[in-house]
C-alpha cells in the first residue's frame, strides 16, 4: 500500500545516535516508549541478560532502567512507568559500559574495568581499598547498598565486546573471557547486596564459561515477551513515527527493514528507521556500519550453501552456543543480526526447533554482495546492471551468457586455492547469492503440489524457474525436464505471471555451465 493522506501531527527531532533517555526527553526527539517492559523485568527481580545486535537500542534502554532505579520521575512523565513504577524507592545503579574502544591484551581490559569500577565508586560517594578487579568489584557493590541503605542494581552493557573484538585471534579472545569471567563470577557471592541485574550484548556466550556459577542468571533473549524490547515494531512506526511517512512507500519500509524476530513481535532496527526518516532514502544503513568480514571469513572456511541461509534449520541449544573455540554458524549469523527467527515449532520431542532465515531486503541483499568475493566472484556494480537488465528484458539467450561469463570470470588460480570451490553446493551458491545481491525476489525451493524448484527468481511480470544438476563433464539434460515433468510452473502461470523454465546443469570437472536449456511456461 503506498502512503497515504495522514492528519499532519508535530515532528519531532530524530535521536540518531542518542543513547540516554534524558536528553532524547529533553530534546523533545521521539520516543518508543520501552518503560512497560522495564517494568515488567523489575517486578519479576533477579538476574537478566539480554542478546541483541549492534545498533539495536540496547544502551537506551540501560539508561531507561538507571533512570527508573534512581527515580527521575520528570523523565517519565506520560509514559506507562509514570503509573506502575514506585517512585518513592531509589536504589543506586553501578553501571558499567564496554562498548567504546577496543581492548587487545589482558591489561588492557583490567585497566578499562578498574577506570569503571573507579568511576561508579567516586559517583556512588564510596571507597574502595581491595587490590583485585573481582576484589574492588565485590567491594563496589557491598558498600555502595551499605552507604545508600538499599540494594544495589548492576547494568553492564556490551558485556562480550572485549571477546568479540579478538575473536580473529583465539589466544587473545580467551585472554579477554577469562578477564570478564573474573569480573562477573563476583555477581553470584554479592546476591545479598544486589536488588537487579541486566546484562546486554551482542553474543550468548555459555554459562560454563563466562558466567560459572552465576545459575540464577535469566536468558530473556528467545522470551516472546521481550521479543519487542529493543527495536520498532510496525505499530510504533504508524503512531510515533506517523509525521515521517509522508513522501516514503509504507510497503517498501517493511520489505527493506522489518523483521527482526526473537519469538514474538517483529521490530525493525532503529538505526535503519531514524538514518531513513533523515535522508528519504532506502539504503543499507545498519549493514554499512560494520563490514562483517570474521563471519564472510568464517562462512566460506566453513563451505557455507549460500541458499540455505534463508531457511536454515536450528535448535535453541546451537543458537546460544558462542564461545571461542566453539561458535555455530547458526549461533554466530542468529546473534549477530544477520538471519533471525522465521518460524518456531516444538515438536513432540518438547525442544523447540526454530527456522532462521534473513529478516528484510537490506540484510540479504548486502550478506550476499559481501559474500561474493569470497565465492570467487568480482562483486562489481556492472554486473549486477547487466543481470537487472537482462532479467527487465527477459531475454533468456543473454540471461544464458550473463551466467556464463559470471562463472568464467572466476580465475582458475582462485579454484586451485579454495577448497569451497570442490563442494557440489558451490555452483548453486554462486548463482544464488549473484541474484540475492541485486534485490530482486528470490525464493530457493520454492513449493508446488509436485514438488520443489531449485530456485525461483521474481521481477516485474517474469518469473524465473530454475533447476539445478551438477554432472560430472558431459550435459546430461535432466534439469529442465524434471520442472516440465512436475509442474513446478502451474501455480504461476495460474496467477497470470509469465513463466520461464530453466535447467541448469554445471560441469564439476570443467567448472563451468554446460548446459543451459530454457522453455516458457
Amino acid at each position: 500500500m503506498k502512503n497515504r493522506n495522514r492528519t499532519r501531527m508535530q515532528r519531532r527531532l530524530l535521536p540518531i545516535g542518542i543513547q540516554n533517555l534524558s536528553k532524547i526527553r529533553s530534546d523533545h526527539c521521539y520516543y518508543v516508549d520501552k518503560t512497560r517492559y522495564a517494568c515488567q523485568l523489575v517486578e519479576q527481580g533477579g538476574y537478566f541478560f539480554l542478546s541483541r545486535p549492534r545498533r539495536f537500542g540496547k544502551s537506551l534502554f540501560l539508561d531507561t532502567l538507571k533512570e527508573l532505579f534512581e527515580c527521575n520521575q520528570a523523565l517519565f512523565t506520560g509514559l506507562y512507568a509514570e503509573r506502575h513504577w514506585d517512585w518513592s524507592t531509589p536504589s543506586p545503579v553501578i553501571r558499567i559500559s564496554l562498548g567504546s574502544g577496543v581492548v587487545r591484551s589482558r591489561a588492557e581490559l583490567d585497566s578499562v574495568l578498574e577506570e569503571h569500577l573507579r568511576d561508579n565508586a567516586r559517583r556512588l560517594g564510596v571507597t574502595l581499598s581491595h587490590t583485585t578487579i573481582s576484589g574492588r568489584f565485590a567491594e563496589l557493590i557491598e558498600h555502595t547498598a551499605h552507604t545508600h541503605g538499599a540494594r544495589a542494581v548492576v547494568l553492564i552493557d556490551e558485556y562480550d565486546k572485549p571477546i568479540l573484538d579478538n575473536l580473529s585471534d583465539p589466544e587473545r579472545a580467551i585472554e579477554a573471557r577469562e578477564g570478564l569471567k573474573n569480573l562477573y563470577s563476583v555477581l553470584k557471592d554479592a546476591d545479598p547486596f544486589l536488588r537487579f541485574v541486566l546484562l546486554t550484548g551482542v553474543s550468548k556466550f555459555s554459562k560454563v564459561s563466562l558466567f560459572s556459577g552465576l545459575n540464577n542468571l535469566n536468558d530473556i533473549t528467545l522470551d516472546p515477551r521481550y521479543s519487542a524490547i529493543c527495536g520498532y515494531t510496525d505499530a510504533d512506526v504508524d503512531t510515533v513515527f506517523e509525521p515521517e511517512l509522508d513522501g516514503l512507500d509504507r510497503d517498501e519500509i517493511r520489505r527493506w527493514y522489518n523483521g527482526y524476530n526473537w519469538g514474538g513481535d517483529a521490530v525493525y532496527n532503529p538505526f535503519d528507521l531514524l538514518l531513513l526518516f533523515q535522508k528519504r532514502v532506502f539504503k543499507p544503513y545498519w549493514f554499512e556500519t560494520a563490514t562483517p568480514s570474521f563471519l564472510v571469513r568464517l562462512l566460506a572456511e566453513r563451505g557455507c550453501f549460500t541458499p540455505e541461509l534463508n531457511m536454515l534449520p536450528s535448535e535453541e541449544d546451537l543458537l546460544g552456543r558462542f564461545d571461542v573455540n566453539d561458535i555455530s554458524t547458526e549461533a554466530l549469523l542468529f546473534q549477530t543480526g544477520y538471519l533471525t527467527i522465521a518460524r518456531v515449532e516444538q515438536p513432540i520431542t518438547g525442544h523447540w526447533i526454530y527456522t532462521l532465515g534473513y529478516p528484510n531486503l537490506e540484510v540479504e541483499t548486502s550478506l550476499n554482495r559481501a559474500l561474493l568475493p569470497v565465492l570467487g566472484v568480482p562483486n562489481g556494480p556492472r554486473l549486477r546492471l547487466t543481470l537487472l537488465k537482462v532479467l527487465q528484458s527477459a531475454d533468456l539467450a543473454l540471461l544464458e551468457e550473463h551466467l556464463k561469463a559470471l562463472f568464467a570470470s572466476i580465475p582458475h588460480d582462485w579454484h586451485r586455492k579454495n577448497a569451497i570451490a570442490h563442494y557440489e553446493g558451490y555452483y548453486a551458491s554462486v548463482f544464488y547469492s549473484h541474484f540475492a545481491a541485486l534485490g530482486v525476489d528470490v525464493v530457493v525451493e520454492d513449493a508446488s503440489s509436485q514438488g520443489r524448484v531449485d530456485m525461483r527468481v521474481s521481477h516485474g511480470e517474469h518469473v524465473y524457474l530454475f533447476e539445478f544438476k551438477v554432472v560430472a563433464d558431459a550435459p546430461e539434460g535432466k534439469a529442465l525436464q524434471q520442472i516440465v515433468d512436475r509442474g513446478y510452473a502451474d501455480k504461476h502461470r495460474a496467477a497470470g505471471r509469465q513463466v520461464h523454465l530453466i535447467g541448469v546443469e554445471f560441469s564439476a570437472a570443467r567448472r563451468q555451465i554446460v548446459a543451459f536449456e530454457t522453455r516458457a511456461g
